[in-house]
């Protein structure tokens, strides 16, 4: 599974998941005709969170996470169970 193809399981809004034993609550917010959008999770319970940003670009998906590494953000993403 690619990452666009993880971000794409998430749905528009709000709604919640489960990664490594813990319940999310994840957001997803799509922008510039879906060209980008922002996706931030926040363990319910806890201060552990994924804050990321990814753009469709004429040479493929940039991923942008924001204060965290890149593989943290990939884990997630492609680990996440979706309620």
């Amino acid at each position: 599974m690619t990452v666009f193809e993880a971000i794409q399981r998430i749905p528009e809004g709000y709604i919640e998941g489960m990664y490594e034993k813990r319940k999310y609550g994840i957001t997803k917010q799509s922008f510039n005709k879906g060209k980008s959008c922002k996706v931030f999770g926040k363990a319910l319970g806890s201060s552990d969170f994924i804050s990321l940003n990814y753009y469709h670009t004429r040479s493929g998906g940039l991923l942008k996470p924001c204060e965290m590494e890149e593989s943290k953000v990939v884990a997630f993403l492609k680990n996440v169970t979706i309620k």
